[in-house]
């Protein structure tokens, strides 16, 4: 996601080498830049315009204080100004003192309507409401029955007719029924169209003249790139959207679509879809989004999504088991499983500052040896795997690792050796010790991951007084400890 932009903003800056200042030359020589960034993003034109003149207004008449240089000052407006342009902060839901709080999902066929009709009821479920999902969608096959399937995934109540019916008929009984069994919030799913028409813009206002909805929800697909300023146009003005869902971010999202919904509707972005699971919403946050974007890392929703994840009672023992090294194997399957209810790692590590750099080819690699990993654990008997060291005293247990994983040997050679080294480190740091230095090796005498600690040494050298003997620089494969 908006790694392209991110890499073009980050190539912006480079006007600023060896500057004392910010001047009109040097800026207009970094806003080319910014402004070619954002065209190739796929931000509408009359955005990117006043975006470029106000960053260029703001550049110019902004001081550089000393210790800061006019790079790092550029980019502190820019991510500014982005942020203003998407919303400044994150706009709940509207909360109707009479409930139910009804909210209508619109949008082009494909934007992804009824799957973000599911995510968000199970957003409102998970904060203790009580939501009602309304399949009014009639025109597209198998629309009714994908939003009750997906209302039994999340264990929400789905209100569906027959599809001979009116959408306006069927959401206007969803929203009696809503009002008779105590529901908090109506979520009324929508048909689209392959393109906007004055038939589907005429059922839209009959469904919203109907039930009178509290929030009228534009569902935006983030791949159609420039497109998104003219569909987010004609729905509000001829329906009137109170603010957006972002879809697909987790895809090939050039991102231009975040950037110019706010100032084509006037209306804020208040959810993106960051994935195909049910769980992939969260609520959008202007400034979160400006940092990931120049790629400054989003901690914040980082730290969000582990605490929705773990429990606090759970992250106390692991805390105990690191600091007393008593970490096995087990634990270490629960963590990998929590880090996938989170998303995939690639998107998990640039969330955090600096990791933006990451390739995917890197990342790939990672992820594939993650796999290996847990296709060893999973040939480990339960007592090997709470017992780490009945592998590393036996090399009959990891031969027999090795063939049930389909892998060497050596690889789980490696992997042993990384993990006694790993829980040795956090033994050490949690005790004040900090990190080893790599050239002495690892507190009580154990090597460093590029060798074999398991397998013989020959012709080494025992005393004393022996000089050190030169050994030949071993290749090193990748283990969790190098990820």
């Amino acid at each position: 996601m908006f790694d392209e932009l991110t890499n073009q903003f980050e190539d912006a800056v480079k006007a600023f080498k060896g500057e004392a200042k910010i001047s009109e030359e040097n800026v207009d020589e970094a806003l080319k830049q910014v402004r070619r960034a954002l065209l190739e993003a796929d931000v509408s034109l009359s955005v990117v315009k006043e975006f470029i003149e106000e960053v260029r207004v703001k550049a110019i008449g902004t001081e550089v204080v000393r210790g800061i240089n006019p790079g790092q000052k550029f980019i502190q407006v820019v991510h500014e100004q982005l942020v203003n342009v998407m919303g400044v902060e994150n706009d709940p839901l509207a909360n109707s003192d009479e409930k139910p709080t009804v909210i209508l999902m619109a949008g082009l066929q494909g934007a992804g309507k009824t799957t973000a009709t599911a995510k968000l009821g199970l957003l409102l479920k998970e904060k203790n409401q009580k939501p009602l999902l309304v399949a009014a969608d009639t025109y597209r096959p198998a629309a009714i029955d994908q939003l009750v399937t997906l209302g039994n995934q999340i264990d929400v109540d789905v209100f569906s007719l027959s599809s001979n019916l009116k959408p306006e008929e069927i959401a206007r009984k969803g929203l009696e029924k809503a009002r008779e069994e105590g529901f908090d919030t109506l979520l009324v799913d929508t048909a689209g169209r392959l393109q906007i028409d004055k038939e589907m813009m005429g059922e839209m206002v009959r469904i919203k003249e109907a039930v009178q909805p509290d929030e009228v929800l534009l569902v935006v697909d983030s791949m159609i790139g420039q497109e998104a300023a003219e569909i987010t146009r004609s729905f509000h003005e001829k329906v009137g959207i109170t603010g957006a869902v972002l879809t697909k971010l987790d895809g090939d999202s050039r991102g231009g679509a975040a950037l110019s919904i706010r100032k084509i509707s006037g209306k804020p972005i208040k959810f993106i879809g960051t994935g195909e699971k049910v769980e992939a919403l969260q609520p959008f946050y202007p400034e979160r989004m400006a940092s990931r974007i120049l790629g400054m890392g989003d901690v914040l929703t980082l730290v969000e999504k582990a605490q929705k994840e773990v429990e606090i009672a759970d992250a106390e023992i692991m805390q105990k088991k690191l600091q007393e090294a008593t970490f096995d194997f087990s634990d270490f399957v629960k963590q990998m499983r929590m880090i996938k209810r989170m998303g995939s790692l690639g998107g998990l590590l640039k969330m955090i500052p600096g990791m933006n750099k990451l390739d995917d080819g890197m990342i790939k690699s990672g992820e594939d040896q993650l796999k290996k990993i847990e296709a060893m654990i999973g040939s480990m008997s339960e007592e090997e795997r709470n017992k780490p060291e009945l592998l590393a005293a036996q090399p009959s247990r990891r031969r027999r690792v090795a063939s049930g994983s389909g892998h060497q040997p050596a690889d789980v050679d490696k992997v042993l050796a990384d993990f006694q080294r790993m829980r040795g480190l956090m033994k050490q740091m949690s005790t004040g010790g900090g990190l080893p230095g790599m050239d002495g090796g690892l507190p009580g005498g154990m090597p460093s991951s590029g060798s074999n600690p398991y397998q013989a040494r020959k012709g080494r050298g025992g005393g004393a007084g022996s000089a050190p003997r030169r050994q030949r620089p071993v290749k090193k494969k990748k283990g969790f400890g190098d990820l």
